[in-house]
């Protein structure tokens, strides 16, 4: 998403708001969320409660009104264009939700969403307490425009499926048990995706800490402890997500971040903040490099963005399966781009299962601020996209860049 900027607006009542969109770039704007100030656009209606979007047509497109009082809606302008779009009063219609999310507490307390094109999921407070140790963003990979994430979830923790296998392996008969379990499994690919990221005791797809030490030391955030869901589509899915307390170098505070995943987008954006630091601190986001790919990475400082070509997590399941199943798990790529200049290096790490070390963007963190960037993922084997390469991944990063420093121009007449 790329917010668009509010130059002009009459104060004169009217019964339509139109909205003109001008891109600057020499490259198509197809898809781009433009949000505007709801406020101000019923102002403009004589205070209408309820608003339709139109295309300069009047044919009405999807739109919707978010957690913090903005109205969004997906636009098209072409290279050096301007493209015009119609507000007006009235009931708009229902649209098929393009975004989902929940908590599911079924699976130790995911956090998990999806759009038409990515999902993604973090771990919550059950998993905390368990011991076990996954603390990044997770990749679920998706090869439709259809929502899945509450299927896969539903498939894997089927309770008959579940019963049954643990029968057959009292039998002795463990392979029929796989067969069975892999049948529903969502680290198997039924045709719609699947989940062969590899996160553990890491920074993920793109998670933000704090630098400790001389900004040596990564204070890796753990699990979530409370979140709140504050936008839940059609177009916006939008998640707060509160961390334990936790204390870096001397300093105590608590860690709050607020994820948006749009309808289209590969990249979410996150505001991370931390309360009760009184110092300012480096800062991280970091994604994980794995052992089987140690050197595909990209940086660009100038512009803003890393990426990452992952190959998936190879201990998924026994050899034989990657044979009957999923004789690769494709390419994940893996980005994120900043709102401000980073300083972009590979840091090495001991002791990181299957993984040698993270590349990161490294930025300080001023008290009482507000830290936005975007990270997100593609996967070579979506038909719907045209990650085939690392090259093809980067072009998509650096147009993102290019389009958060260049936002849409909005005049509202």
């Amino acid at each position: 998403m790329v917010a668009a900027v509010v130059l002009a607006m009459s104060a004169q009542a009217a019964d339509v708001v139109k909205v003109t969109l001008q891109n600057a770039l020499p490259t198509v704007r197809e898809g781009e969320m433009v949000e505007l100030s709801l406020a101000q656009v019923q102002k403009r209606l004589d205070g209408a409660t309820d608003v339709v979007v139109t295309d300069a047509d009047g044919r009405e497109v999807p739109s919707q009104v978010t957690w913090d009082g903005k109205l969004i809606f997906q636009a098209y302008v072409g290279a050096k264009a301007k493209s015009v779009y119609m507000v007006k009063a009235g009931k708009p219609q229902q649209y098929e939700p393009r975004v989902f999310g929940r908590q599911f507490p079924e699976r130790v307390d995911d956090m998990a969403w999806e759009n038409d094109r990515v999902a993604f999921r973090c771990y919550g407070p059950a998993l905390q307490r368990s011991g076990e140790r996954a603390w990044g963003y997770d990749i679920w990979n998706k090869r439709t425009d259809a929502l899945v994430v509450e299927a896969r979830y539903a498939g894997e923790l089927d309770p008959e499926v579940a019963s049954v296998c643990r029968k057959l392996r009292k039998m002795n008969q463990g392979d029929l048990a796989d067969d069975l379990y892999n049948a529903v499994s969502y680290h198997v690919d039924h045709g719609n995706g699947m989940d062969c990221y590899k996160v553990g005791p890491t920074l993920g797809a793109g998670t933000a800490a704090l630098l400790a030490n001389g900004a040596q030391d990564i204070v890796y955030p753990k699990c979530y402890k409370e979140f709140e869901v504050l936008d839940r589509g059609p177009l916006r899915f939008t998640v707060k997500l509160v961390y334990d307390q936790a204390t870096a170098d001397g300093q105590t505070y608590v860690e709050t971040r607020v994820l948006s995943l749009d309808a289209g987008s590969q990249l979410n954006r996150v505001a991370v903040s931390y309360d009760g630091l009184t110092a300012a601190m480096p800062l991280a986001v970091g994604i994980v490099v794995h052992n089987e790919n140690p050197t595909a990475f990209v940086f660009n400082e100038q512009t803003g963005y890393m990426g990452y070509e992952d190959l998936g997590d190879p201990a998924q399941y026994q050899p034989k399966y990657r044979e009957k199943q999923n004789k690769d798990f494709g390419k994940i790529y893996v980005g994120a781009v900043y709102t401000q200049k980073p300083a972009l290096e590979y840091r090495a790490g001991e002791g990181l299962p299957g993984a040698c070390g993270h590349i990161l963007g490294i930025t300080d963190y001023a008290p009482a601020s507000e830290f936005v960037y975007y990270f997100g993922s593609g996967w070579s084997r979506n038909p719907q996209t045209s990650f085939q390469s690392l090259s093809d991944w980067e072009a998509y990063l650096s147009q993102f860049a290019q389009q958060l420093k260049s936002p849409l121009k909005v005049t509202l007449r």
